[in-house]
């Protein structure tokens, strides 16, 4: 028996980190929320599991987090091949789960674990996004298909938002309760990232007060699910994003399934392509809002979902390929015991260390700004909440699409490198690490290339955000002990901030689009290491870690400056020309 969450201590370290105690404070409305309605029957009543306190508070997050954790080891991860090897199936118009598939959603709604964001008025469990992150990471690491399943939590998130209370009381308790699943969807077989080209229409129908949908989505994530959110174009005569509205629509028979797409991984994850014929929908929000708006939002809560699957697939390879070198003898001694072996089993490890406090990091942001969000529909903000508003909102706008990209790489890196330690064994399937590995390769994909996170990013390079970021971390107290650590980060900030004044005397956005994703790698390297460095000063078990990682990063990022000083725009013109663009 095995718990993803007590043999992990990162997670409870991350935990514990002393921002928790603002999230929670925000989160619980500084422990005076009072419920005036409740929702639904058979669910969490409003007083139930109500924290007076921040212990009260932590240990309700503790506990659950345990349950989690258990079953992630004991019931979704001896499901993985399983569901892997069986997958949905199609049948009379209706998406079938894979029989693990099916356990797994039991388990996860029987511990009422299917509402975690949601206020408890609509049967939710009203935790912060961070512990939903650590939740989404140990399903990951467990499937990572059933993540994809487990995270569209974040459409009950979005009705939460942005639709009027009756929508709300309505629908919310059905994503709380386990009752529905849900489904963003969004693409089309023309308009993949380029989500201002979708063309699905919907007209309103006066006589019923429901829009109508008619069209086709392609690459549908759970497009069977009972309850979706819908980018549609409601703005006749329009061709852009001001066109596009978001709506509601509830499972019916009629949108024809044509078919499950056949994928590479993520098998237990039903992708869809789906007919709209005349589909009954509701508006969320305000018309022309769809797309800027509300799947913005949407979309940056699916990319911390995708850091949170990408890093717990990673943990799950790492694991596998330590225990197999650990019991695979060549020559006379056991594999791990090569330098280059344990080699890329400590960048590995260390490597998924740094992301993973990056994405804790990330997820705090995103806490407090939505809390504080929230409050203003209550209550006006005080000074200090509208400058908390804005400001963690931007550093949330920035961090989120450089984790995405950060931890996607690394996870198709990582699950390389897993099958390299079982050689030929881990190109079978008598090993997990092959699962892994497709597994891993949609996560730098899907929600985004890393090629958008990088025009995501970019601005938080030229903003000068990450600049201030790095400052900020270097103006915290740490042990002095560490402080040789701080000397390389400051090094490495030195390189950072001349290439980018480099870059911008150029005054070529040609020059900045070819090296941005440098620039965006050397800035992320930066951040986890500040990062690590503080959680060194917490906790003495990361000064290693923060040690291996900085070394290697600080000569990741040198080489990454000496190519953008290298390869000017004459030097450009040769990838064009090779490339026959010119």
């Amino acid at each position: 028996m095995t718990n993803f969450y007590r043999d992990n201590e990162d997670l409870k370290f991350h935990l514990n980190n002393p921002f928790m105690k603002r999230v929670a404070e925000l989160k619980e409305r500084y422990y005076k929320i009072t419920e005036n309605k409740y929702y639904g029957k058979d669910r969490i009543k409003p007083d139930e599991y109500k924290p007076a306190s921040f212990e009260d508070a932590l240990n309700n997050y503790d506990s659950t987090l345990e349950i989690t954790g258990e079953i992630a080891g004991d019931v979704i991860a001896p499901n993985a091949e399983s569901v892997d090897a069986e997958g949905p199936v199609l049948k009379d118009n209706r998406v079938h789960y894979a029989k693990g598939t099916v356990e797994n959603l039991k388990a996860l709604k029987q511990a009422r674990l299917t509402g975690v964001t949601q206020p408890r008025k609509y049967g939710g469990l009203n935790f912060p996004t961070t512990v939903y992150s650590m939740m989404i990471e140990m399903v990951s690491r467990g499937d990572a298909s059933l993540m994809n399943l487990f995270g569209l939590q974040d459409i009950g998130e979005t009705v939460k938002e942005f639709a009027d209370e009756d929508i709300k009381a309505k629908y919310i308790p059905m994503f709380a309760s386990g009752e529905a699943t849900g489904a963003m969807i969004l693409t089309e077989p023309d308009a993949g990232s380029d989500l201002q080209a979708v063309q699905l229409k919907a007209h309103f129908e006066e006589s019923t007060g429901l829009w109508r949908l008619n069209g086709v989505k392609r690459f549908i994530t759970n497009g069977n699910a009972e309850l979706s959110l819908v980018l549609a174009r409601t703005e006749e005569g329009t061709k852009d994003g001001r066109g596009l509205s978001m709506l509601l629509y509830e499972r019916d028979d009629t949108v024809q399934i044509r078919r499950i797409e056949n994928k590479m991984g993520i098998h237990g994850s039903p992708t869809c392509e789906m007919v709209f014929k005349n589909s009954p929908a509701i508006l969320i929000g305000k018309r022309k809002f769809g797309l800027i708006k509300y799947v913005m939002s949407l979309m940056n809560g699916a990319r911390l979902g995708v850091s949170g699957q990408a890093i717990g697939i990673s943990e799950a390879a790492y694991r596998e390929a330590l225990k197999y070198a650990q019991e695979r003898a060549q020559f006379g001694k056991k594999i791990n015991q090569f330098a280059p072996v344990y080699e890329i089993l400590t960048d590995m490890k260390v490597k998924i260390a740094a992301l993973r406090t990056l994405y804790y990091e990330t997820s705090r942001f995103v806490d407090v700004y939505k809390s504080l969000e929230e409050i203003e529909h209550e209550r006006d903000l005080t000074a200090e909440e509208k400058n908390d508003l804005k400001k963690y909102k931007k550093r949330a706008d920035f961090y989120t699409p450089l984790v995405k990209g950060l931890s996607s790489e690394a996870c198709n890196s990582i699950t390389y490198d897993a099958i390299q330690i079982h050689g030929g064994t881990g190109f079978t399937k008598d090993f997990p690490v092959e699962r892994l590995y497709r597994d891993a390769r949609i996560t730098s994909i899907y929600e985004g290339t890393t090629q958008l996170q990088v025009v995501a990013s970019i601005k938080g390079v030229t903003s000068r955000l990450f600049t201030e970021m790095i400052d900020e971390y270097t103006s915290r107290k740490i042990p002095y002990e560490l402080e040789f650590l701080r000397k390389e980060l400051n090094v490495m900030r030195k390189i950072y901030v001349n290439t980018i004044e480099k870059v911008e005397r150029h005054n070529d956005q040609e020059f900045l689009d070819f090296h941005a994703r440098r620039l965006v790698e050397m800035a992320g390297n930066l951040i986890m290491g500040h990062l690590l460095v503080l959680d060194a000063a917490r906790d003495p078990r990361f000064k290693l870690t923060a040690e291996v990682f900085i070394k290697k990063a600080r000569a990741e990022n040198t080489d990454k400056a000496l190519v953008i000083n290298d390869i000017d725009n004459a030097f450009i013109n040769n990838y064009k020309e090779l490339t026959k663009l010119s």
